[in-house]
């Protein structure tokens, strides 16, 4: 474990390196906020349809399967956990461990997106798909493509922030082995902790909307 610290050179137009990590918190929590209202109209359409059609959102969430959704849920639960011991390890200048926790942070993102591929491909070989490309012959209800749009809507978006998280802690795992992180320095990795927090809370959601519905 090395408690050597680097001297930050802050960009000039910060007072200091603390302005600097305090106006990129804020920076982030403005993109954050602009997602929460991306995502938020997803969830405005969902409840909107769902009030209109409560008979066909029950009877088509039956073929989504909650025992996968559950465990996505798991793993990214746990991938978060990892994701903050790994800032805290970079904020404690421990670089071996938060090595360790930002791979299996990537290893978790992953396996999310290993059981979603497995999901992805039994709809498709189902025919459970959105608008007029939905074929499937089980379902009654006339307007079921309709949650189907929706589904693939809002996880097919997820998963695409999931992508996006993988790269950037791919890049936060080389600046760690080169070494730019320590106890003076750790503002990208407590960043990109709390997109990934982000991240997990939209699943959070998605996870009993989606595969729940009573």
């Amino acid at each position: 474990m090395s408690t050597d610290t680097h001297t930050h050179h802050f960009a000039h137009h910060f007072e200091s390196a603390d302005h600097e990590l305090e106006a990129s918190k804020e920076g982030m929590w403005v993109f954050l906020l602009t997602e929460v209202l991306f995502f938020g109209g997803l969830f405005c359409a969902y409840a909107i349809f769902r009030s209109m059609y409560p008979e066909m959102f029950h009877e088509a969430h039956k073929y989504l399967n909650w025992k996968l959704g559950a465990l996505n849920t798991v793993i990214l639960i746990t991938s978060s956990l990892t994701m903050a011991m790994a800032v805290s390890a970079c904020q404690k200048a421990q670089r071996n461990k938060a090595i360790v926790n930002l791979i299996l942070t990537f290893l978790l993102a992953c396996g999310f997106l290993v059981v979603k591929s497995f999901e992805y491909a039994h709809k498709i070989h189902e025919g459970l798909l959105p608008g007029a490309l939905f074929h499937n012959h089980e379902i009654v209800h006339p307007k079921a493509p309709l949650f189907f749009s929706i589904y693939f809507g809002t996880t097919g978006l997820h998963g695409f922030h999931v992508i996006c998280g993988m790269i950037v802690i791919l890049w936060l795992l080389f600046r760690t082995i080169r070494g730019d992180f320590d106890k003076g320095y750790f503002m990208p990795v407590e960043l990109v902790g709390l997109y990934w927090h982000f991240v997990d809370l939209v699943w959070i959601f998605l996870f009993p909307l989606l595969y729940l519905v009573s």
